[in-house]
């Protein structure tokens, strides 16, 4: 990717100001040469406290996103966290001429589960067998989501053919285009690979196990671990393969994977992006390689070598890993034990996303999880113990009865 000359300040154009973007944003806001701009549709949203400028603009707003990228006369464009905006990232950056880590064409494969799965069968990629809503074969356990969609919106665990229909109109009712998809359930351990490539080539840099919910929050992880207790080279290879199958020759890639029954590492999806649940900063704890930052450049037109070479061959600790927190049900009132928590050895930091006057329900989808913590320590047990024990300390309050 070559670079591309600057003038002093560069202004970055960052889609999303909630809780999966706030790594970036600190990353971008530590540049001097760097005026950050966000957008995201919440006036209250977290990330704006970090940056020079705010639009309170949905980051699904494509209209509305180039009308600010061209009136700001930005120099690039990003999109952390977050799938959709992935895609309108690539298609404004083409429009306005910048260099960006990947084309419309390749935002497309990597914002559509539909596309990413034709794809992957003409590639060879190992991947969930997919079915049509009313195919005699489908075979339950099965799951049943939004081709369009992320964070467990319109995603179905369904375990008998009787509820099949209604799992199909849920998803439906949340897919941007009204589709379904219709997947077997591989029933085994879940690995996310967080990577980054350049020019082609691919670097794997953790690999973690998510550590999931129980029904009904089908999918919604309560923590990432590093490293993984799997063995991670074929995981590795098929996260490679469904890359490069995708067309991501740039930047930074998130890449869910299940391993079956029989030890092979099924791809679920891929996302041309940072994870959403603080993956680059559990990279930057575990690595030293500081993932929210290549991104950045990435974003800048950029060349990251020296940088992406930094720590790259060694870890930093013996394990890292991001534990979430869930609130009771009800209305938050207020938060305690943050001190508490920050103080237990090894936890490098504790974040909560929601202010009071915030209504938490039932845990469902990811955007319901209230906070996060991330702990390291020499091996895994340990830095999730200590994660484990932080958040023990904090403390929502809620009323579970607001009037």
């Amino acid at each position: 990717m070559a670079e591309h000359p600057r003038s002093q300040s560069a202004r970055l154009l960052v889609l999303g100001a909630g809780a999966a973007q706030l790594g970036l944003l600190e990353a971008a806001a530590a540049r001097d040469e760097v005026t950050v701009i966000a957008a995201d549709h919440d006036p209250l949203a977290q990330g704006f406290a970090l940056v020079d400028e705010r639009a309170v603009i949905s980051s699904e707003d494509e209209q509305g996103i180039e009308r600010l990228a061209r009136a700001r006369t930005v120099s690039g464009l990003i999109s952390p966290g977050a799938d959709w905006p992935v895609g309108i990232a690539a298609r404004v950056a083409e429009r306005l001429g910048l260099l960006h880590p990947i084309s419309g064409a390749t935002a497309v494969l990597a914002t559509t589960k539909t596309r990413q799965r034709e794809r992957f069968a003409s590639a060879g990629v190992l991947q969930p067998r997919t079915f049509s809503p009313h195919d005699p074969e489908i075979t339950f356990p099965c799951v049943v989501k939004a081709p369009d969609r992320q964070g467990q919106r319109g995603l179905t665990l369904v375990r008998a053919p009787a509820d099949l229909e209604a799992a199909v109109e849920a998803a439906m009712a949340e897919s941007r285009g009204g589709g379904a998809l219709v997947e077997e359930l591989i029933d085994g351990p879940e690995l996310t690979v967080n990577a980054v490539s350049q020019d082609g080539s691919f670097i794997p840099l953790t690999v973690t196990d998510r550590i999931l919910a129980e029904p009904p929050a089908f999918g919604v992880a309560l923590a990432h671990a590093w490293p993984s207790l799997h063995s991670t080279a074929g995981v590795i290879e098929a996260a490679w393969a469904a890359v490069s199958a995708l067309g991501i020759e740039n930047g930074p890639s998130y890449t869910q994977i299940r391993l079956g029954a029989d030890g092979q590492a099924y791809v679920v999806e891929v996302a041309a992006r940072l994870g959403g649940g603080h993956d680059a900063e559990l990279c930057r704890a575990a690595r030293g390689v500081d993932l929210n930052d290549l991104a950045v450049s990435f974003a800048l037109g950029q060349n990251p070598c020296a940088t992406l070479a930094k720590g790259l061959g060694r870890a930093e600790v013996g394990a890292a890993c991001v534990v979430f927190l869930v609130a009771p049900v009800g209305v938050l009132v207020a938060t305690e034990g943050m001190e508490k928590a920050e103080a237990v050895e090894g936890v490098e930091w504790v974040r909560t996303y929601r202010r009071p006057g915030w209504q938490f329900g039932p845990l469902r989808r990811g955007a319901d999880r209230a906070g996060a913590i991330l702990a390291t320590g020499p091996d895994r047990e340990t830095a999730l113990a200590r994660a484990r024990r932080a958040a023990q300390a904090v403390r929502f309050l809620v009323d579970a009865n607001p009037s």
